[in-house]
């Protein structure tokens, strides 16, 4: 189980480093998507969360 877990935040966190690198925000505004930190932060945590 913690395999699974650790899996799903690693990849969450990927899925939010990419997403910000490929669509990202232009005029920086966007809370999520103007830092690529809190992009990586935000799809690890939404990893968490699909996961439990």
């Amino acid at each position: 189980m913690t395999f699974y877990l650790a899996g799903s935040i690693a990849l969450g966190a990927g899925l939010g480093f990419l997403y910000q690198r490929v669509v990202g925000c232009r005029s920086g505004v966007c809370l999520i998507t103007s830092n690529r930190w809190v992009a990586t932060l935000y799809g690890g945590f939404m990893g968490y969360m699909l996961a439990r």
